[in-house]
């Protein structure tokens, strides 16, 4: 039996899931099966909003449903997985299905962080350069700058997934996870995976970090922007345009930090996979809350999109 080099003897892992009594698992897979349903109803409604409302047809609503639409992609890598395993245990899954399942999975979270920079840069040209943001943050440069996050977070992850699925896996073959985590994954290698396990780490520290230095960064030159504003009721709109943007990024950096940025030795399966659940399930559905409800054109819009859906003749 052969995988991705002559050495490796598993051909398939085994996710375990969740070790809780079958009627525990029940109520988690319910809770999470509609917490799914919220999340995907919520982004595509943020979508169709921007799609069709001309209001919200701006650079920082086209990051927006961007955004959406890659969350949607990426709930859609890891909840399905996750609630099979909860309907029953030790679900099988292929060496290139891992593969596969791990390399979409850090990709779009790195096209998440991309995008999340991208929107804070939007900001800093809106509250900095407001009569240069029509120039600057023209459809072609938003256009490009999607394509860039794309690109870059599709691109990074290829060497992880690589140095990970070419060490030797002969047994056990038993993930300690409901889906094709790094560190899981990694501690079934019978080959020293020390080098690896590193570069995978520093690899993701670097990403992670670089992203959230250029949301500092525009939030630095944001801020005092903001404060150099005179009038109360100027300084409130215009952090009132961020307020949705940083909530969002201090959500996701903060479950990402919490689990990919903590050394090893202060790590626990367990405690891992509860965290994973949080910024898997949760946050997707935190991130279209946000924005609908601390965003007021983002509301109406969604009121308007409702009343032209299920009441078209009145809208």
């Amino acid at each position: 039996m052969r995988g991705f080099n002559n050495y490796t003897a598993v051909t398939e892992f085994i996710l375990v899931g969740f070790s809780l009594p079958p009627q525990v698992r029940y109520i988690l897979f319910t809770i999470f099966f509609l917490i799914y349903m919220m999340t995907l109803t919520a982004n595509m409604l943020i979508m169709l909003a921007i799609r069709m409302d001309s209001t919200l047809h701006t650079p920082m609503y086209f990051f927006l449903l961007i955004l959406s639409l890659s969350e949607t992609c990426y709930t859609f890598v890891i909840i399905p997985n996750m609630l099979a395993t909860l309907l029953a245990t030790g679900r099988a899954i292929s060496l290139g299905g891992c593969a596969l399942q791990m390399y979409f999975f850090l990709s779009l979270a790195a096209t998440n962080c991309c995008l999340l920079a991208v929107m804070g840069y939007d900001r800093y040209v809106a509250i900095c350069h407001p009569l240069r943001y029509p120039v600057l943050m023209n459809p072609r440069v938003c256009v490009q700058l999607v394509a860039a996050c794309f690109f870059g977070g599709f691109l990074f992850p290829i060497l992880m997934v690589s140095l990970i699925f070419h060490v030797s896996y002969c047994g056990p073959n038993r993930i300690n996870h409901f889906f094709c985590d790094t560190s899981p994954v990694l501690q079934l290698a019978c080959t020293d995976s020390k080098v690896p396990e590193s570069i995978v780490y520093l690899a993701g520290v670097i990403f992670i970090i670089m992203d959230l230095l250029l949301i500092l960064i525009s939030y630095i030159f944001i801020l005092t922007a903001i404060l150099k504003i005179s009038s109360a009721q100027g300084r409130h709109k215009a952090f009132s345009t961020c307020a949705a943007h940083l909530t969002v990024v201090m959500v996701h950096y903060g479950c990402a930090g919490i689990i990919y940025l903590r050394p090893k030795s202060a790590r626990s399966l367990e405690e891992d996979k509860l965290i994973t659940v949080s910024y898997t399930v949760f946050t997707p559905l935190l991130n279209p809350m946000i924005y609908s409800l601390r965003n007021k054109e983002v509301r109406l819009a969604l009121q308007r999109t409702l009343a032209r859906i299920f009441c078209p003749q009145e809208a």
